[in-house]
């Protein structure tokens, strides 16, 4: 898809752009490949389960119009991080938006944590999403056309959950890596951010929140009342992706109802 010349564009406009979605096959990472291929992103999907990616790539082929790539890896296998990279920016000539939104939660009380756990959550929520950014953010401002990094981060980056220990940490420390991406990077256009959202009520969180005697204590502590929906958090995404944030950088984005305002 021929892009608009940019001074024809509008800062919200994202069509022709070409984009790596990390977690791509289900939940908030499916619902924010198809924002973005509803606002004309060329897309490359990557998730573990090549079965559920390729049917929601032919879906957004056939329904959006754009050109969409897939490419199964296990984002545990530093390797596979580093040819995925490689694969990404060859699908299309280059990419303008990485998406780093897979990650994984083992919940377990500090007293048992394992090390096989804690490094596991280490690995996809940090290692593979700052491997990813270091090479395409480096080939995005090697190319002199800037480009949009946005890890999909969480609240349990800035605020603690008992069982989270991993998580929360990782978390945490991807956020100071988005930090870094903005300063070494801002100055050659590559604009890098986070999204941090609450509770999100994909399939995953309806069967971990659904029990409303679980959910309430939660509930109890967002002003808004109520937990996200994934398009909460692909449309914060799309903000970040676009011209309208150009002039935000290091950012930590939450999409939690006012929860950590509390």
């Amino acid at each position: 898809m021929a892009a608009q010349p940019d001074s024809e564009r509008s800062v919200f406009d994202v069509a022709g752009r070409r984009a790596l979605i990390t977690g791509a096959s289900q939940g908030i990472g499916a619902e924010i490949a198809s924002t973005l291929a509803r606002a004309g992103v060329d897309l490359v999907l990557s998730d573990r389960d090549n079965g559920k990616l390729a049917t929601h790539a032919q879906d957004l082929r056939e329904n959006c119009g754009v050109r969409v790539a897939t490419i199964a890896a296990d984002l545990s296998d530093p390797q596979t991080v580093e040819g995925l990279a490689s694969a990404a920016l060859t699908a299309f000539d280059g990419l303008d938006i990485l998406v780093n939104n897979a990650g994984i939660a083992i919940l377990e009380p500090v007293r048992d944590v394992r090390a096989q756990n804690w490094d596991a959550a280490m690995a996809v929520n940090l290692r593979a999403p700052a491997l990813l950014a270091a090479r395409v953010g480096t080939a995005m401002a090697d190319a002199g056309h800037g480009g949009k990094i946005i890890n999909v981060a969480s609240t349990a980056a800035l605020t603690p959950l008992a069982e989270h220990y991993a998580y929360c940490a990782s978390k945490a420390a991807l956020l100071m890596a988005t930090k870094v991406l903005a300063l070494e990077l801002g100055p050659r256009g590559v604009r890098s951010n986070a999204v941090c959202p609450t509770v999100v009520m994909t399939e995953l969180g309806q069967k971990v929140w659904g029990d409303e005697a679980k959910a309430a204590p939660m509930l109890a502590r967002i002003p808004a009342g109520h937990f996200a929906v994934p398009s909460d958090v692909a449309n914060a995404v799309l903000f970040l992706a676009s011209a309208a944030s150009d002039m935000v950088n290091g950012l930590e984005l939450t999409v939690d109802g006012g929860y950590t305002a509390t």
